[in-house]
């Protein structure tokens, strides 16, 4: 079939090793320079650069200029959730890339995916706002209920603002490590935004997890409770 949409294009962006390393490195939401992401890939700048432009070529990256130095990140959301669920499709048919380290506890915990909370924390969330009916999920749709719309108030949250936005005020993602989805979209961001600004956690500096303080993660888990951890 010559006609529709050409995956194939893609397939090969993505499916080079490289390339696969870079990107999945800037889901972290972050931007990077093409010697930081030479490096994540193990490569030299030169090639690096290649890479680089038929990524930017191909719509997955954009790039951002700041006086002499230029970096790369995600072209947008679209972008980053195909990224996350290309990398949770793989992880639940099993094709996981085992890397030990002090590191890998944190992520499994607590991380950034492009914008919001993912992880062991990011999956809490999301199932303690569904338990409590303050959101309902339909397969991969979310709305925010009434009492939804109070408990996030009371949070700190104004949801009038964030669906002011073209992005979706709330979207299921599918978490690679844990298996099952967390909470993305303006929502996802605004909550994870407010738990900096709060102090209970902060980004690690040369990583993706998220680092929450001893008191940050005992308000964590009193705000998102789950009947079981009761």
């Amino acid at each position: 079939m010559n006609e529709g949409p050409d995956i194939a294009q893609f397939a090969s962006l993505i499916g080079d090793p490289v390339r696969a390393n870079m990107l999945a490195a800037l889901t972290s939401g972050q931007a990077l320079t093409a010697t930081e992401l030479a490096a994540v890939g193990g490569i030299t700048l030169q090639t690096a650069s290649t890479h680089l432009s038929k990524l930017e070529a191909g719509g997955l990256l954009a790039q951002r200029k700041q006086g002499r130095h230029r970096y790369f990140a995600l072209a947008d959301e679209a972008a980053a959730r195909l990224i996350e669920t290309m990398m949770g499709f793989a992880a639940s048919r099993g094709h996981l890339r085992y890397r030990p380290g002090p590191k890998d506890p944190a992520l499994r915990k607590a991380r950034i995916c492009y914008d919001h909370l993912a992880g062991d924390f990011g999956v809490r969330m999301l199932d303690s706002f569904v338990c409590h009916g303050e959101i309902e999920s339909d397969g991969e749709n979310l709305m925010v209920t009434d009492k939804g719309r109070r408990q996030l108030q009371k949070f700190g949250i104004d949801l009038s603002a964030l669906k002011s936005s073209r992005r979706p005020l709330c979207k299921s993602c599918l978490d690679w490590s844990e298996r099952r989805s967390h909470l993305a979209g303006t929502l996802g961001k605004a909550l994870l935004s407010h738990m900096f600004e709060k102090g209970w956690a902060r980004r690690s500096a040369d990583s993706r997890a998220v680092l929450f303080s001893p008191e940050g993660e005992r308000k964590f888990l009193l705000q998102f409770p789950l009947p079981d951890a009761a």
